[in-house]
């Protein structure tokens, strides 16, 4: 059974994908662009001090190909 996912803001998450490998590309507003040297990429929303939700959060998750299991490694 998988772990619930937490809600986290976008500063924790972004910490995690640089452990993983990721680089900030570019930001556009208030959007965060990051690439992995494999040729992953994901998009991640920096509005302020707002959560990140579980659904969203699924879908980063799903695009840069990592569990939760494994996300939650780096938490």
């Amino acid at each position: 059974m998988s772990p619930s996912l937490p809600i986290l803001k976008a500063r924790e998450i972004i910490r995690v994908l640089k452990q993983l490998g990721f680089m900030t590309v570019r930001q556009r507003g208030s959007h965060m662009f990051f690439e992995h040297p494999d040729g992953r990429t994901t998009l991640v929303p920096i509005h302020g001090s707002e959560d990140i939700g579980r659904g969203l959060l699924r879908r980063i998750l799903h695009e840069i190909h990592v569990t939760p299991e494994e996300f939650a490694k780096y938490l």
